[in-house]
């Protein structure tokens, strides 16, 4: 790794986002190393060298992904919001302007979310749980949560929110721009206004 990062910082990221399209695109067994350093302009024998194997590749680009949206959301994330819906917002607004600044991520963290081979699944699941943590403490610290009717149970509306981003990640993994992003941003914040209709006391609406 510490030849890699002696690259120039263009360097670097040229090779990333060729890595991040691959395995995006074709997850993580089928996606070619010859390919990568195609994409990158580089021999193939660079990628060993610089990272030791497809795998040591995989798990770099896992780690700087995660890490990316969790300094992000870190950094913007404003304490003083405590109205569960607008937190929900709060942090989708965060991904999507990371996801527009690196444009890669989407595809890499869509495929990263349903990968299934044994040689990675273990340290991706790992990252996941991590990532589930890091979710629920920047979430539910400060809710107020007695603007939900008294038969609500806020954990099961955020499961249920957490499945609908799942469908709004997998359906922008494949061809994504700008317009589809704003677009289905605008109708899943719909549907949340929608659920706080519903599901908040009157007095909070």
């Amino acid at each position: 790794m510490d030849m890699f990062l002696s690259l120039r910082a263009d360097k670097q990221q040229h090779i990333i986002n060729a890595a991040l399209n691959a395995f995006g695109k074709n997850g993580y067994k089928k996606a070619s190393v010859a390919d990568i350093a195609e994409e990158a302009g580089i021999a193939k024998g660079m990628i060993n060298y610089y990272f030791g194997s497809k795998k040591n590749l995989y798990l770099y680009l896992a780690n700087l992904c995660f890490r990316t949206m969790a300094k992000e959301i870190e950094q913007q994330f404003d304490a003083s919001v405590t109205d569960f819906f607008d937190k929900m917002k709060m942090s989708v607004n965060i991904k999507v302007s990371v996801i527009k600044g690196h444009a890669g991520i989407l595809s890499f963290l869509a495929s990263a979310y349903t990968e299934k081979d044994s040689e990675v699944m273990s340290e991706i699941g790992v990252f996941l749980a991590e990532g589930m943590k890091f979710r629920e403490r920047m979430l539910y610290s400060s809710v107020d949560q007695f603007k939900f009717n008294d038969d609500v149970d806020p954990e099961l509306i955020d499961k249920f929110l957490f499945w609908a981003a799942d469908g709004f990640t997998n359906s922008l993994k494949n061809g994504m721009n700008v317009e589809k992003i704003e677009a289905m941003v605008k109708d899943l914040f719909d549907f949340m206004d929608l659920m706080k209709k519903y599901l908040y006391k009157k007095e909070y609406l």
